[in-house]
């Protein structure tokens, strides 16, 4: 029974990870489907490029919240490992949302969300760490990427399980994958910076 919870629990956390705030606030705020604007991305940062602060804001505290959610319903059905294998499942989700079409966001804010709720003191340790390399170079992406590399170093560094060390590799891995096109701009040097309206 307790892994037919669980499996239930990573079902769960998948489908709602899938769900696009990004595409749904802006139909809804702005009747703007970002998939076609900026980078077309769902996440919060070109939701900001095309949107402004307030939709964007929205989006990033869903974003934090599903991938948390997630992981609450993990740890409930199967301890510390239920909350790791929901995790992943959750960034699976917010990666390649079944509503999409398998296409999604960049992981960081259902990321974000799945840190925060299994390893809050890897998010006191990194959270700087991105915003001062945000504030230095005023690329949100390199930021996203840096910490999406260092938070398996910071889990094992801190002695959080070896599941949730897995945990933070398997989402970290995804957003760097899923930030592909940012690299191959931030090495062109056509990367858009925090600020830049989408054309």
């Amino acid at each position: 029974m307790r892994y037919g919870w669980l499996l239930t629990a990573i079902g769960l956390s998948y489908i709602i990870a899938s769900i696009p705030f990004g595409y749904i606030i802006g139909k809804v705020w702005k009747g703007v489907d970002v998939q076609t604007k900026g980078s077309g991305n769902i996440g919060a940062t070109n939701v900001l490029r095309v949107l402004g602060w307030g939709p964007a804001l929205l989006v990033l505290c869903c974003d934090l919240g599903k991938g948390a959610l997630s992981v609450y319903l993990g740890i409930l059905a199967y301890g510390t490992r239920g909350g790791a294998m929901c995790g992943i499942a959750a960034a699976l989700g917010g990666t390649c949302s079944v509503f999409l079409r398998f296409r999604g966001g960049k992981g960081i804010g259902v990321g974000g969300g799945i840190v925060l709720a299994a390893m809050p003191m890897v998010v006191v340790v990194l959270a700087p760490i991105w915003a001062g390399v945000v504030w230095l170079t005023r690329y949100v992406s390199l930021g996203s990427i840096v910490v999406a590399g260092l938070a398996p170093l910071a889990a094992y560094a801190l002695k959080y399980p070896p599941e949730y060390v897995i945990l933070a590799a398997t989402a970290g891995g995804l957003a760097i994958i899923k930030h592909h096109s940012n690299i191959r701009r931030l090495v062109s040097g056509k990367e858009r910076k925090l600020g830049e309206k989408a054309k």
